[in-house]
């Protein structure tokens, strides 16, 4: 399986084919390494001589896999990241429903396979791909994924929580604050430490220094990490930090390892995984180096449920989410958001998304309607009725458009799929977690680090300030004592120097000192979505 140099020539086609199916098949009949995605379906008969595929070059172009409920888009997927891997492309996916597992092991054959295959001029084989498993926080089967919330950001952080504007830019500001004095967010534990700290007495003065956060705003934000973290989503936040190149990695044979995130157990939360996903791709962003225009990409991350993405988001996050996938292809990944239809996605968005694979919509009701016109107007001009075929097509069936090698809009076919070679379907619980066990990457992974960080160094010098004033309060009672009345003269000294000199001259002042001084001047540079730009 995989790329097949030169195949889908419109020579050797059929006669009789319309003027519009030659002209077809022609836009398909590239010279290079492409995907096949399946054969040309005109007039109601699936041509398997006719065969709609997307060049290997093109996948860093950025894509679109769209459609209803049911109508196949997890096959699909499944199909595209199968020929990826074969062509030593690794390919992340994000496995909502707990079905995607079977991509490591063999498919199995049946009758409906095999017409399929027939149908479309597949030579089906049944295969297995090299895959590790991953799941958020270690909640399923997975290799745990966490990140820290230094590194996490106040955008994405933002949106896990549910802030508003103001709340969001406060959000910024406490964390610019914590890069300023070198407090270092590992976990909720460490920025709620921080915001409890500066709406303390002792901290108001600091609040007031940052400018534009109130009492009242940091509140606020101090009561929503309480509750988020009462819902249990602390796991998904601390050391050790999962390295994102591990997704970039190729099996011992050459092929594309298959990292599949496992997120049915936090299907219910989807504002945190969703968020998750693009703390994921950012992290990609920021670490992996500028190479342009690639023979094949680095990397293919397939975006599931990619409209919980933009519910909801602040301007802000959408800025950041559109700037990062123009910029994420020069460095050799390619991004599709799998979704049900293209306005689930903000135009400046879907504007940079150049292959398509759209699979059936529904037209039960007036918004259906308005989806389905809305939908057509995305295509190129074509010489289907999109509108009768966008709601005609069967499952495994698909309305595709790509990029050309010349980076030119193939024309639009209405395209029946061939069949994934792996397994359909989950791998056996057992299975899956003896193969996560068997990772090299587990003992990385598994057990949580809990090292010094914000939290600590902040109770250290609570602690510390609670000595100092102790021995302060010792050394003027001492001075109280010692002190003789002479001519008036208040006493201000001992023998050994004034209170303020011994208090100043002690060990733990000093330490205090350090510790402090320790912190000034490692701020974090951040990037465009306020992610720490180096692991620390």
């Amino acid at each position: 399986m995989g790329a097949v140099e030169g195949a889908g020539s419109a020579e050797g086609v059929g006669r009789g084919l319309p003027r519009e199916a030659l002209d077809i098949a022609a836009g398909y009949a590239f010279t290079g390494p492409a995907l096949e995605l399946g054969a040309l379906l005109w007039g109601g008969q699936c041509l398997p001589d006719v065969q709609i595929r997307i060049p290997l070059p093109m996948l860093n172009r950025h894509g679109l896999v769209a459609g209803a409920t049911g109508t196949g888009k997890t096959k699909t997927l499944q199909l595209i990241a199968e020929q990826l891997a074969a062509q030593g492309v690794p390919v992340f996916l994000a496995d909502i429903k707990g079905d995607v597992s079977g991509i490591s092991v063999p498919g199995e054959a049946g009758a409906k396979v095999a017409e399929r295959a027939g149908d479309v001029g597949q030579e089906w084989e049944a295969t297995g791909f090299p895959s590790e498993f991953y799941a958020l926080g270690g909640i399923g089967t997975g290799i745990p994924v966490r990140a820290t919330i230094t590194s996490f950001g106040p955008v994405l952080l933002s949106k896990v929580l549910q802030l508003n504007q103001t709340q969001e830019q406060a959000l910024g500001l406490i964390f610019h604050y914590a890069d300023q004095k070198g407090l270092e967010l590992v976990d909720l534990k460490d920025l709620r430490a921080v915001v409890h700290f500066l709406t303390s007495d002792e901290g108001k003065p600091e609040l007031k220094g940052i400018g534009g956060l109130s009492t009242v705003t940091a509140g606020v934000i101090l009561r929503a990490l309480t509750a988020f973290e009462a819902q249990g989503m602390g796991d998904f936040f601390g050391e050790p930090e999962f390295d994102t190149s591990e997704f970039l990695r190729l099996a011992p044979d050459g092929r594309g390892l298959v990292s599949v995130l496992e997120l049915a157990d936090v299907q219910d939360k989807p504002q945190l995984f969703s968020t998750f996903l693009m703390w994921l791709l950012a992290d990609l962003y920021n670490d992996l180096p500028e190479v342009g225009d690639v023979e094949k990409p680095k990397l293919v991350f397939f975006f599931d449920e990619a409209h919980l993405l933009f519910n909801g988001a602040s301007k802000a996050f959408l800025g950041a989410i559109t700037q990062t996938v123009r910029l994420i292809r020069s460095k050799g990944v390619g991004v599709f958001f799998v979704t049900q239809t293209p306005k689930d996605v903000p135009a400046d968005v879907l504007g940079q998304l150049g292959n398509r694979v759209q699979h059936a919509l529904r037209a039960f009701t007036p918004d259906d309607q308005k989806a389905l016109k809305a939908t057509v107007r995305t295509f190129p001009d074509s010489a289907y009725d999109l509108e009768e075929i966008l709601t005609g097509i069967g499952t495994g069936e698909a309305v595709i458009t790509v990029l050309s090698e010349k980076g030119a809009p193939t024309p639009v076919a209405a395209t029946r799929l061939r069949a994934p070679e792996s397994l359909m379907g989950p791998v056996e619980a057992g299975a899956l977690e003896a193969a996560v066990r068997a990772s090299v990457l587990y003992s990385r992974y598994a057990e949580a680090v809990d090292r010094e960080s914000a939290y600590e160094r902040l109770a250290a010098r609570e602690a510390e300030r609670a000595e100092a004033e102790a021995a302060a309060a010792a050394a003027a009672a001492e001075s109280a004592a010692q002190e003789k009345p002479q001519g008036g003269r208040a006493g201000g000294s001992v023998a050994g120097g004034s209170v303020v000199d011994q208090v100043v001259g002690s060990g733990m002042f000093k330490s205090l000192l350090r510790s402090m001084g320790t912190q000034i001047g490692r701020e974090i540079s951040r990037s465009v979505f306020g992610t720490a730009r180096r692991r620390r």
